[in-house]
């Protein structure tokens, strides 16, 4: 991929994940390649990777739209994805390396000192959270396993939810991550399973308890 096409694709991804292109809004590519500051080609790249990643949608009619998932969608995402990232938990709990370990617990501290101010560092624990994740899938040693899991974290979906945490909710997202760190470190492959499950069935309830209507 050439550099405006990685420009397009940050600048449109951002804007997603922002609201500042809301779910369910058409996309144009003369329009973004104004807003990118590219030509239409690196646009039509973009879009293409955006699409891949379910940001954005197309139509039967070949236009493009920003993703609009209905709470059932949404439920039937987090539904897998509990099951995989479980099933990720448990492998891991197997599996996971002392470095592994030792990486783990780094990433509790960043978001620890990310949420322990008076006004949390919300990007800061998204990119931390997004590692946290990655890396049990790292320690899961599951190449298929990670790309499914990976399909199914829907990011737009993430931020908008932890832009949702009050400071409790930070919290105990946190005291999840710490148990599920414990539950690895003592190779307990139904404790580490058992705490994912509850982690990212809280995150859905969350989720759902602020849409509209």
């Amino acid at each position: 991929m050439s550099r405006a096409s990685d420009r397009a694709y940050d600048e449109i991804k951002a804007r997603i994940l922002t609201g500042k292109l809301a779910p369910g809004v058409q996309l144009k590519e003369e329009e973004l390649a104004e807003i990118c500051g590219v030509s239409r080609t690196p646009v039509r790249d973009a879009m293409h990777r955006l699409e891949a990643e379910m940001f954005i949608q197309r139509s039967d009619s070949q236009r493009s739209f920003v993703s609009n998932w209905s709470i059932d969608d949404i439920e039937e995402l987090f539904t897998l994805r509990t099951m995989l990232e479980g099933h990720a938990a448990a492998q891991a709990a197997e599996r996971v390396t002392p470095d592994m370990l030792a990486a783990l617990h780094r990433n509790v501290a960043t978001i620890d000192a990310a949420i322990d101010r008076s006004l949390p560092d919300v990007d800061t624990f998204l990119l931390a959270n997004r590692q946290f994740h990655g890396l049990i899938i790292q320690a899961a040693a599951s190449d298929r396993l990670g790309q499914m899991i990976n399909r199914l974290v829907l990011q737009p979906i993430v931020h908008r939810t932890a832009l949702r945490y009050d400071g409790d909710q930070l919290r105990r997202s946190l005291a999840e991550h710490v148990e599920i760190v414990a539950a690895l470190e003592a190779r307990d492959r139904e404790w580490a399973r058992a705490v994912m499950t509850s982690h990212i069935r809280r995150a859905f309830h969350v989720f759902r308890t602020e849409q509209p209507g």
